[in-house]
């Protein structure tokens, strides 16, 4: 199931609350090392900002998501973007690398995309990523599920959060050699309140509540976190878990 199922976008809300996604994104384009010439899947391209800074470096990419808001914009940028479900890529042996950054878990069926992934790439080709891991946004998760409990409502879990091992074992089952892999904290300073955050990213977890009372729910759990991701300068500060990976096919 695509992310758009859980979850709108809005390129200037993402923009105004979730550009540090797009800046923390500087490793895993080192861990890429793309080189001019290369043909690359950028998977869960977003807005495009990554994208950009892979055609500066001479690269041929085309870009997919799976949000047409997104997609329009990426391509308002002048970027070859598609809208695409990351759970059926449509391409055949056609890249050298796919590229991920913070898309990989909103694919709840990881098995899809790797699936996908392979016949994209053409022999000896590399998928390079990271996304939250296991673990990751537990604190966020776990009052947005209290909340919901509160009001009657079942837990959620939209997000595709394994752990190193079960990733790793899901690349190697496709056919992969897992040359990095790496789980670590992250914890990330928020632009603003954690109440923007929640409204960029937590969507689903609205499911169920009517319209007129998301406000109060995300206000509610806002409160809640305060104690654990509030520090005492005023910034927000997220409970991010980070899966890094490198792999690459015969």
């Amino acid at each position: 199931m695509s992310d758009l199922a859980y979850q709108q976008w809005d390129p200037r809300q993402y923009d105004a609350n979730a550009r540090f996604v797009t800046t923390l994104g500087g490793p895993v384009l080192e861990l890429l090392a793309p080189r001019a010439g290369e043909r690359i899947l950028d998977l869960g391209c977003g807005d495009g900002p990554l994208t950009a800074r892979l055609v500066a470096a001479g690269c041929e990419v085309v870009g997919v998501d799976a949000s047409p808001e997104m997609v329009a914009a990426c391509r308002a940028s002048g970027l070859d973007a598609r809208v695409m479900d990351g759970e059926a890529l449509g391409f055949v042996a056609e890249f050298d690398a796919v590229f991920s950054n913070a898309a990989l878990h909103w694919m709840r069926d990881g098995a899809a995309v790797v699936a996908g992934v392979r016949r994209a790439l053409r022999p000896a080709g590399r998928f390079v990523g990271e996304f939250g891991g296991a673990g990751n946004i537990a604190a966020v998760t776990g009052a947005l599920n209290a909340e919901r409990g509160q009001r009657g409502l079942p837990a959620l879990q939209p997000w595709f959060n394994p752990g190193p091992a079960e990733y790793a074992e899901l690349l190697a089952a496709h056919g992969f050699r897992v040359e990095v892999m790496e789980h670590f904290p992250r914890p990330t300073p928020l632009p603003g309140s954690v109440r923007d955050w929640l409204a960029t990213f937590a969507g689903a977890f609205a499911a169920g509540i009517p319209q007129a009372d998301i406000g109060d729910f995300f206000d509610v759990v806002t409160q809640a976190l305060a104690p654990r991701l509030l520090g005492p300068d005023g910034r927000w500060v997220v409970d991010y878990q980070r899966l890094r990976f490198a792999a690459r096919l015969p």
